[in-house]
């Protein structure tokens, strides 16, 4: 009779009595299940990996527009929030026009005053 002694992760003592061909096939799933658990907790990684593209922000989205020739004809900003919102994308006005703002002053886009409100066109 062979016998064993398994000390398991989390401090139990095992004492396994039986043929040598038992005790080695229990002593290897009992190692083999304990080490599955270890990469099974390995496989799980709080860091992102690298592999999902950034999330779209109102600069890229409009800048997007922009390449697209959405602005060929001067559009004021519930025009370019609708558009965003059929591509899925919220964001309110308020957030909008100081995006808009930022191209302007890059000179990627014009805008021009039309009864009291601002149009922007290319």
């Amino acid at each position: 009779m062979a016998k064993a002694q398994i000390k398991t992760a989390n401090g139990t003592i095992v004492t396994v009595e039986g043929t040598p061909v038992e005790v080695a096939s229990l002593v290897s799933q009992l190692s083999g299940a304990a080490s599955a658990k270890e990469k099974k907790a390995k496989n799980y990684k709080l860091e992102p990996s690298g592999k999902n593209p950034p999330k779209p922000t109102p600069v890229t989205l409009i800048a997007e527009l922009i390449d697209g020739g959405f602005f060929k004809k001067p559009k004021g900003l519930g025009a370019i929030k609708n558009a965003l919102e059929e591509h899925g994308h919220f964001y309110p006005v308020t957030t909008l026009s100081s995006t808009m703002i930022r191209f302007v002053r890059k000179r990627q886009i014009r805008r021009i005053k039309d009864n009291k409100r601002w149009l922007y066109v290319e």
